[in-house]
């Protein structure tokens, strides 16, 4: 409907310009949007307020001309100029009647469009370091990017997902050598662990496979392993120096073959698990990414010259610098450590610049809220590399706090201390993380409350929504049961009959659906959509308190069981969107 009104708007300004009254070259586009007083109508513009300059004359002026110049609509009943120059749009009930079969007609459709049609957008989100099993954190990342993407695709982007796997560096490192620890534990040796290695179970499980498969093939004795390693942190020593000492150690041990193979051991086994817990949340992804290849392809290397050609890299005490002070970071950044290893930085910066090489128009990344001071930074490497920063995207999502009977849950990674993904999945259901998560903007905090996403009341909101869907189909059955006709065709006979309030309230909200998966998509905000089907379902609930489907009136009752059916795909487009099911029953 918005659509629409847009057209007829146009439609009034190339006349005015057709007719000299308005300048081609100063024209500007108008707002349509809705009202939010019935009395002013259903939709409202301020096409004569920013057209003006282009006329020369008066606000109310010009509206006026623009009214004239409106093509004649049937869904139009009435227009009218109010305030300084708003001109408000009254809908027929026809408008709003026709509606209902266009919904049924488009089914899984409606709602969607070809606005971002020949745009590439790449997002990349979750990309969790695998050095341990995904926690709620993680899950909340994920939900949100996969319902971004979901609804960039929607509205006619060519959307790829990607996951990033850092599977390089100091943090795979430590997560190897915790496992060879762990394994030599296993076969009888005796030994402090380390306070910063990994603790968690399955850092046991892992060690576990490697000891299985390969008996004492990788072992030696506790007293050669830390014979020389600088002290631990609870010993009064450097936690860093000590974890560090000991992947050395690690290392010259096992020498390049078998310290390869605990640390693809590792790397393998948590990706598997990472991939397999978000398949079965529902996120799949177009690519995996790997850091290594970047250093393997060249492209690290290449975004160092780069930066180095731009001028925009320096040597200092060995290493080499980035300049990220000229784009107003605190200080400048290491590119090159001096031990001549890469950083994280760097391979950053080349991952970003080959996003771009590829092609895409907009890059968007989803982090954790904590690395909000990398953001500019990030920006500033591409800007440096001569790329348009303006391509990419950082949505920051804040982490995600759980509640049990009123108290939080503890959370800690490196101790092992957390919830994961899977267990939330399995005790709330995937249902209702999906749709928890998306209920926020992503940097609001997130409180989770868990008793309340698995009670089956009208204060859990998704089971509030997913029960509106649940009756509509309750109600088909219950007239298959009486030998009832209840699947009607696409036509609008009878839809005159919808002239109770609450039947106009429903045929309105579903009329601004597509307008919401619209805002939704471009803005970035999933928790639009969610709203939106709370705000549904609270009137669908509302209508059928009040109002009877299976009525002996046939014509009444054709009207209001179309209704309800535009109204159930209405319901299942959105919970589609969000990755949630829309049971039949309930």
């Amino acid at each position: 409907m918005k659509s629409q009104i847009a057209k007829l708007v146009a439609s009034a300004l190339d006349v005015l310009v057709r007719d000299g009254v308005l300048d081609a070259g100063q024209r500007r586009e108008p707002v349509i949007e809705r009202t939010r007083d019935a009395s002013h109508g259903d939709f409202a513009t301020n096409a004569a307020m920013v057209n003006v300059k282009a006329a020369g004359m008066k606000p109310r002026d010009l509206a006026q001309k623009i009214v004239d110049a409106l093509p004649q609509s049937p869904q139009v009943e009435k227009v009218e100029i109010a305030g300084p120059g708003f001109i408000n749009f009254y809908l027929t009930a026809d408008a709003y009647h026709s509606l209902v079969p266009e919904i049924i007609r488009l089914a899984h459709d409606y709602g969607r469009s070809d606005l971002g049609k020949g745009k590439k957008v790449q997002v990349e989100f979750v990309s969790a370091n695998p050095t341990g099993p995904l926690h709620v954190g993680h899950g909340r990342g994920a939900a949100y990017g996969a319902v971004v993407a979901d609804l960039l695709q929607a509205v006619g982007f060519e959307v790829h997902r990607e996951y990033y796997v850092n599977d390089a560096g100091r943090q795979m490192n430590i997560l190897a050598a915790s496992v060879w620890l762990r394994y030599l534990e296993l076969a009888g040796e005796e030994l402090d662990f380390p306070s910063n290695g990994y603790k968690g179970d399955y850092v046991w499980d892992i060690a576990a496979t490697l000891h299985r498969e390969h008996g004492d093939e990788y072992r030696f004795s506790a007293d050669e392993v830390f014979q020389g390693i600088p002290a631990d942190e609870p010993r009064g020593g450097d936690k860093e120096k000590h974890i560090d000492a000991l992947i050395e150690r690690c290392k010259v041990l096992l020498g390049d073959n078998r310290y390869r193979y605990v640390f693809e051991l590792a790397l393998n086994t948590i990706l598997d698990d990472i991939r397999d817990d978000l398949e079965k949340f529902g996120v799949i992804y177009q690519e995996w990414y790997s850091e290594r290849s970047l250093v393997e392809s060249g492209a690290v290397n290449k975004a160092i010259e780069r930066l180095r050609k731009s001028g925009y890299l320096y040597e200092e005490k060995g290493a080499l610098w980035f300049r990220s002070t000229e784009f107003g970071d605190e200080k400048d950044r290491v590119v090159v450590r001096d031990n001549g290893q890469t950083t994280y930085f760097a391979s950053d910066i080349a991952y970003h610049m080959d996003k771009l090489e590829r092609g895409f128009d907009r890059v968007i990344d989803i982090w954790g809220a904590d690395h909000h001071g990398y953001v500019p930074r990030v920006k500033a490497a591409l800007t440096a590399l001569g790329d348009d920063a303006d391509k990419l995207d950082v949505l920051l999502v804040q982490f995600a706090i759980l509640y049990r009977n009123g108290e939080k849950l503890a959370m800690s990674t490196r101790s092992g201390e957390f919830v994961t993904l899977r267990q939330l999945r399995k005790e709330v259901g995937r249902d209702a993380a999906r749709f928890f998560y998306v209920m926020r903007k992503c940097e609001q905090h997130l409180d989770f409350d868990l008793d309340l996403a698995k009670s089956q009341s009208s204060d859990n909101p998704v089971y509030y929504v997913q029960y509106a869907h649940a009756r509509i189909c309750a109600v088909l059955r219950q007239g298959a049961e009486k030998g009832l006709e209840l699947e009607p065709g696409t036509g609008d006979t009878h839809l005159d009959r919808l002239t109770e309030a609450h039947e106009l309230n429903l045929l309105k909200t579903l009329s601004r659906y597509p307008e919401v998966v619209e805002a939704a998509a471009l803005n970035e905000e999933p928790h639009q959509l969610t709203h939106y089907l709370r705000e549904l379902a609270n009137d669908l609930h509302t209508y059928y308190n009040a109002h009877q489907f299976l009525v002996d009136d046939e014509a009444l009752r054709d009207a209001r069981i179309k209704l309800i059916l535009a109204t159930r795909e209405v319901l299942r487009n959105g919970l589609n969107l969000i990755g949630v099911s829309a049971p039949e029953t309930m």
